[in-house]
């Protein structure tokens, strides 16, 4: 399956695990490209990381018998990645944003080099790639470079499950190290692709969770006992966002048909965690929304430095790869979705607070059994933890290159916390599910509505009523596991 010239989150989503092949149009862009290059080269002139050193070492000119080693010192020499491995799906994000980059035609690269990255997507060969060392400034430079190196046969990577030497799986698989040429070793660090691989990770996940947070909230709702009231269309006709009538509206038809909603409420209204679902739900909407289009535009753009412009006879050197639209998003994205758990923790609060005749903490024998007390504390603990993570990282800055690179956007560190804050979000809606399912039992012979009813039916088949106290962290993974799968196909 061939990417499209122009690639959305939609498409990205649906990509899951398709083979990856160059089109005709791409391979004749990158040629084009390269051999404009290799002209220019003939003629001798300076251009910066092409025959020079990198960084505050721009002025220092290599000779073109050098040019090779010059590209491969400097992977080598940026692959000094710490922490923890990148997670196996989102290097293959990487992957493929970067052969998508490449193929834009601009970066000065031979078109062998960007079919061996294919070979690596199509053959399950994925680089280990660390989550610390990129400023989010000059590319990704640092996971960049543990993401170029089996190119020429060095590094890790991990196939068939295994982390291995890349020359043992090259040799494995009959694919030869591919030495690098001029102005290859740069066009592959300078990149924005380790925080859009994130963000593209990061849009899919929570546009999948800001579906469950709707379903589960409504699940909630009848379980609390509260009233559909607010979810009417006239209140969200004068206050019209997009996410607000969309949330509304989505509940609203979730509970229809409930025979809780037919029973007569006592309460004049109900707390904000259920009575403001639109307005919250769906201001996390809009967030992701308007994220996606920032991302759908960084991810078909050509990012590296300096960039080939055959078509306009020059080379310019900028600063595409500042990470900067991209940092200031993920932060905040953090915050708009870490505020799904907020109101989730509050839900999950009231159903196990003793009110609207359920008993304390959700246990029919209460006192004997403390029932889902401590589950809430898990979620304030999530929660909590979620607000730390929350703390803009796209405010900081550091000096680095000896004041050459003066201004970094700490885009990748945007990143790697807000997988963290999408993965607890993920763990509280569990925890709000395992509640509500929980609260609704107890109101039996009381029924939610047919879809609901539906989703109750599902979440029993993994995890059943707890009438006594009972090991409940199995049944918070198993809950958690259960929000992977797409809510609409469950409620069909």
């Amino acid at each position: 399956m061939q990417l499209p010239a122009h690639i959305s989150i939609d498409f990205l989503k649906e990509w899951n695990n398709n083979t990856l092949a160059l089109s005709a149009s791409a391979g004749e862009r990158i040629n084009t490209n390269r051999a404009y290059l290799d002209e220019i080269l003939k003629k001798g002139d300076t251009y910066y990381g092409i025959n020079t050193g990198f960084g505050s070492l721009c002025n220092v000119r290599v000779e073109p018998d050098e040019l090779a080693q010059l590209q491969e010192n400097l992977v080598c020499s940026h692959a000094c990645g710490m922490g923890e491995e990148v997670p196996e799906d989102i290097v293959r994000w990487m992957l493929l944003l970067k052969v998508h980059g490449l193929s834009q035609g601009y970066s000065g690269v031979r078109l062998a080099i960007v079919q061996r990255l294919v070979d690596f997507y199509n053959l399950g060969i994925s680089p280990v790639v660390y989550e610390l060392g990129s400023l989010g400034a000059s590319g990704d430079l640092a996971p960049l470079a543990h993401l170029s190196l089996p190119i020429f046969g060095k590094g890790k990577v991990r196939y068939k499950g295994v982390v291995r030497e890349t020359a043992e799986v090259l040799k494995e698989v009959n694919l030869e190290p591919l030495p690098l040429a001029a102005k290859e070793g740069l066009a592959l660090l300078n990149g924005t692709q380790f925080m859009s691989s994130h963000a593209v990770w990061a849009l899919i996940a929570a546009r999948r969770l800001s579906a469950w947070a709707d379903v589960i909230g409504a699940l909630s709702a009848d379980a609390f006992m509260a009233k559909d009231e607010p979810f009417k269309h006239p209140i969200h006709r004068v206050r019209p966002h997009k996410g607000q009538i969309a949330t509304a509206q989505t509940i609203l038809q979730l509970l229809q048909g409930s025979a809780i909603q037919a029973m007569p409420k006592t309460q004049v209204q109900d707390p904000y965690s259920f009575r403001c679902m639109p307005q919250v739900h769906g201001a996390t909407k809009d967030v992701i929304e308007n994220i996606a289009n920032v991302v759908e535009i960084e991810v078909n753009s050509v990012t590296d430095n300096p960039i080939v412009f055959h078509d306009e006879d020059a080379i310019m050197s900028g600063g595409n790869f500042h990470g900067q639209p991209l940092a200031l998003n993920l932060d905040f994205m953090a915050i708009a979705v870490a505020e799904l758990a907020n109101i989730s923790e509050r839900r999950t609060y009231l159903l196990v607070s003793g009110q609207r005749e359920l008993p304390p903490f959700l246990a029919p024998d209460a006192g004997l059994n403390s029932g889902f007390m401590i589950a809430q504390y898990t979620a304030a603990a999530i929660v909590s933890q979620n607000k730390q993570y929350c703390t803009p990282a796209s405010v900081d800055s550091i000096v680095s290159s000896n004041g050459q690179e003066d201004h970094v956007s700490m885009g990748a560190n945007a990143a790697t916390k807000l997988r963290r804050v999408i993965e607890n979000v993920q763990r509280v809606l569990a925890i709000e599910l395992m509640t509500a399912a929980q609260a609704l039992e107890l109101r039996r012979p009381g029924t939610t509505s047919p879809a609901l009813e539906k989703l109750f039916a599902a979440f029993r088949n993994k995890v059943a009523f707890m009438p006594t106290d009972r090991l409940l962290h199995d049944d918070l993974v198993m809950a958690e596991q259960f929000l992977h799968a797409d809510v609409e196909k469950i409620i069909g």
